[in-house]
């Protein structure tokens, strides 16, 4: 396909991907996330919105992929034979095709794609000793190919209007996570190390990957740009423990080395030992995880606070106090960097049984120091609902909206970059076309499954103050996202 297309065709394009998705009446089976995305990558915090583990995997919050409901069904016999022996295996190939037709710095068209592979074992039921009862492996890795439609059409790196993109590195197989887990006391403590994205473990849902926007798929920003704080598919050495005092609490904190490189264990990943690893984010985060009345009306509730012992440059001041990007002197650094969070998802009316189906509130808010990080504070919110009520239950629509703070710290750098006549600094974001200060975020979308293992997902975009300045023309984008489980 072109990289950008008149008005008129991209109209017709769009048009046709919402006919397309709605046309489709093949039932499935059930998902174990149903009415969601079914994309590799959302373990461990899938287990968190999971009621029925099919799988003896360690506690509600950590657990192996799906293990059944594959495209290719039980690949000719050899699925049932891998789970008898712990071993669960999921390939996932996953594209989004999206396009501006209103705004932004241009309009066009393009595509983003994944491929992951993920190897999860279960070394108690493969040995069949008690020694390794509790015990897992787990592995990812990825191929993402294709462009970025927010940077290079709309002229927004904050809130990218696709999953997809970037940190993968220009190899055949990224490496995003490998490390063991071991449960404890009957599953109420659960200790894993190894290489992790801190971002899956912490501050992070499910439910919002089910949307596009990858400011909030599955670990929102602006912890997942920072360098102690990165989500997959970046990767930090260290390990988690998991205390469950009961069924539905848990307290859960992390010891992270931290990278200074723009690519976590280099460009393919697998670089653990790498220069500068001096430091340590120590994230922690409590959780609470009810079921009201009757019908089970499942929430979520989490708070956690994280802390980075590395020493920043300061976004705007030198070591005299005066802006550095003019002055030409040093930039001064600041010693440790905070965040916080607060989420919340609750089941306000069931349609059926598991943990998605049914009428869910989220919301959610997010903090993180202005001083040396570009975005200060993100809040969004939104509803989600399974097709039950429609006779589609296995299909799911959402909605939200994000509101996007760009720090006070990097508006000053930007001003007086503007005032020397100095192009805008790059920061944790990418490029800045200008001064930032906000960016809203409105989305809605249709997800339609088609056959097992296999979804469709329309979805549209409106991008105010693309980038967070008002130098671009808001943007209306139109995307058809594809997954299949083979």
């Amino acid at each position: 396909m072109p990289n950008s297309l008149p008005h008129s065709s991209f109209l017709r394009f769009a048009s046709l991907t919402f006919l397309l998705a709605a046309g489709f009446t093949t039932q499935a089976h059930a998902q174990l996330l149903a009415g969601g995305n079914s994309a590799a990558g959302l373990w461990p915090s899938l287990e968190a919105n999971n009621e029925a583990n099919q799988v003896e995997d360690p506690g509600p919050l950590f657990s192996a992929p799906y293990g059944h409901n594959h495209f290719f069904g039980d690949w000719w016999g050899a699925q049932p034979w891998l789970l008898d022996h712990g071993i669960h295996v999921l390939a996932d190939v996953h594209e989004e095709l999206a396009g501006n037709f209103k705004g932004g710095r241009r309009q066009g068209v393009t595509n983003a794609g994944q491929v992951g592979v993920e190897l999860d074992v279960d070394w108690g039921k493969l040995t069949q000793t008690n020694l390794m009862k509790g015990f897992w492996t787990h592995m990812m890795v990825v191929n993402g190919h294709g462009r970025n439609l927010s940077t290079d059409y709309i002229g927004d790196s904050i809130g990218g209007v696709q999953q997809i993109y970037g940190a993968r590195g220009n190899v055949v197989a990224h490496l995003v996570y490998l490390y063991g887990e071991k449960a404890f006391l009957n599953n109420h403590v659960d200790v894993s190390a190894g290489w992790i994205p801190v971002g899956s473990f912490f501050a992070a849902s499910p439910i919002y990957c089910m949307y596009m926007n990858v400011a909030v798929c599955g670990n929102p920003a602006p912890n997942k740009y920072t360098e102690g704080n990165r989500d997959w598919p970046s990767g930090n050495l260290g390990a988690v423990v998991r205390v469950m005092p009961t069924d539905q609490t848990y307290i859960m904190s992390g010891l992270f080395a931290v990278s200074p490189h723009s690519f976590n264990g280099g460009i393919s990943g697998w670089a653990w030992a790498q220069d500068g690893l001096g430091k340590f984010s120590t994230p922690v985060e409590v959780g609470w995880l009810p079921s009201f009345g009757k019908n089970h009306l499942v929430g979520h509730y989490k708070a956690g606070y994280s802390y980075d012992n590395s020493k920043y440059t300061d976004l705007y001041q030198d070591v005299n106090g005066n802006p550095w990007v003019t002055s030409g002197r040093p930039a001064r650094y600041r010693a440790g960097r905070a965040s916080a969070w607060v989420h919340a998802d609750q089941m306000i009316m069931r349609n059926g049984e598991g943990p998605t189906n049914g009428l869910i509130a989220h919301a959610g808010y997010m903090w993180t120091d202005g001083k040396t990080t570009a975005m200060s504070h993100h809040i969004w919110g939104g509803f989600l609902e399974t097709g039950a009520v429609w006779g589609r239950p296995l299909d799911s629509i959402g909605v939200m909206y994000q509101w996007l703070k760009m720090s006070r710290t990097v508006a000053l750098q930007q001003e007086a970059s503007l005032a020397a006549g100095l192009p805008f600094q790059s920061n944790q974001w990418g490029a800045a076309w200008g001064i930032q200060t906000h960016e809203n975020i409105y989305e809605v979308f249709y997800n339609a499954h088609i056959a097992n293992g296999l979804t469709l997902q329309p979805d549209f975009q409106y991008i105010n103050r693309p980038g967070g300045t008002t130098t671009f023309h808001d943007a209306a984008v139109m995307a058809l996202q594809f997954n299949v489980i083979l």
